[in-house]
C-alpha cells in the first residue's frame, strides 16, 4: 500500500550538499488523515515572517528564506555547514486541495501543516 500511496507525491529537490547562498529543498513528511492531511517540514531557524505558503490546484508550494540571525559585526567562521538561503518545497496531491482550511505552527524545528477538507 505504502508503495502505490507515495506515488501521488512528487517530492521536488533533494537534501543532498548544498552550498550556502544556494537555494535549498527542506524534507517533507505527508500524512493523509481523516480530516485532510498533515505535513511536516523541516524548517528549523526559519522565521514565520521569512514563510510564504500557497496552494494552487493539487500542489501546497512553500517558499522563504533561512537568515542567520546570530552573525555579529567582528565574527568570522570556523565551519559552516548549515545552509542560510532561499528555500522552496512543492508538495502534490493525488487530488486538488483548493479550499482546504489551512492551519500551520512550528514545533521544534517543523512546521506542521494541518489541510483540512473544505465542507
Amino acid at each position: 500500500m505504502a508503495k502505490s500511496f507515495n506515488r501521488h507525491f512528487q517530492f521536488l529537490g533533494s537534501s543532498k550538499s548544498v552550498q550556502s547562498g544556494r537555494l535549498w529543498y527542506p524534507a517533507a513528511d505527508v500524512y493523509s488523515t481523516p480530516e485532510g492531511w498533515l505535513v511536516k517540514v523541516e524548517l528549523a531557524g526559519v522565521s514565520a515572517e521569512d514563510l510564504e505558503i500557497d496552494i494552487q490546484g493539487n500542489t501546497l508550494y512553500l517558499a522563504g528564506c533561512r537568515k542567520d540571525r546570530s552573525c555579529a559585526v567582528g565574527m568570522s567562521y570556523h565551519q559552516m555547514e548549515i545552509t542560510y538561503s532561499r528555500f522552496e518545497k512543492s508538495l502534490k496531491f493525488p487530488a486538488s486541495i483548493e479550499g482546504a482550511k489551512v492551519e500551520h505552527n512550528f514545533e521544534n524545528g517543523l512546521l506542521i501543516i494541518h489541510l483540512k477538507k473544505a465542507a
